[in-house]
């Protein structure tokens, strides 16, 4: 598809109503249609990769055709300067997730720019610090635990931050890496201990969620059964 019959279609196909709903739940952006996340995801299978149609659909700031965007382009054609760019517009937890899981965390780029976000003090850009370190562990399934083992420090560095779209997101990075496998999962589960220590409700909240489920019997029967 074109980039003019995406727009088309993505009018079409929005609902006032879920705009609504989408702005309760936090995803607000400038210009949002309210298209569903399965009509998304079907369009960007019709329309195939496209790096060149993807910077257009990014730099229309609409919401739905930014998800699109992430989902169509070509990660290996993606330049630094363009995780730069795209990072400094997010707006809304949902963009920030959707990129890094969709295009982000498949750069040659992604761990440096997991370490280096992580740092910043803008809310969106720092939450994408650590949703790429949550879906690298998920979806990098060659890389060695040393490379996870780096972003734990930085993991309990930021386990202060307040704010709910970075603590949700050092949270989701901590769960994910401690259930990679065992030797993961005992680093995360000292890590989260450590994070217990600190003052600070943030902390407390991050390392008491973490502790609950990688701790569960669930996820320690499910690494055994990995190891074995």
């Amino acid at each position: 598809m074109r980039y003019v019959e995406i727009l088309e279609k993505l009018k079409s196909l929005g609902n006032p109503e879920s705009v609504k709903g989408m702005a309760s739940f936090g995803i607000k952006s400038a210009k949002v249609y309210g298209v569903s996340a399965p009509n998304l995801r079907r369009i960007a299978k019709e329309t195939g990769k496209d790096h060149t149609l993807a910077q257009r659909l990014w730099a229309s700031g609409i919401y739905e055709a930014r998800i699109i965007a992430c989902m169509i382009d070509d990660p290996g054609k993606a330049s630094e300067e363009q995780l730069d760019h795209w990072v400094r517009d997010f707006d809304s937890w949902a963009v920030c997730d959707g990129c890094c899981s969709s295009l982000f965390d498949k750069t040659e780029f992604a761990y440096r720019k997991a370490v280096e976000w992580s740092r910043r003090q803008e809310e969106y850009v720092k939450r994408a610090g650590f949703v790429l370190m949550a879906t690298l562990a998920v979806h990098d399934k060659k890389a060695g635990d040393e490379k996870f083992l780096k972003f734990l420090p930085l993991i309990k560095r930021e386990a202060v931050d307040e704010r709910n779209y970075v603590k949700k997101a050092v949270n989701w990075a901590l769960r994910q890496i401690g259930k990679r496998n065992v030797n993961l999962n005992k680093a995360a589960v000292e890590t989260a201990t450590d994070i217990h220590k600190v003052d600070s409700r943030a902390a407390k909240w991050i390392s008491s969620d973490a502790l609950r489920e990688l701790k569960s019997t669930a996820v320690q029967k499910r690494l055994r059964s990995r190891k074995a």
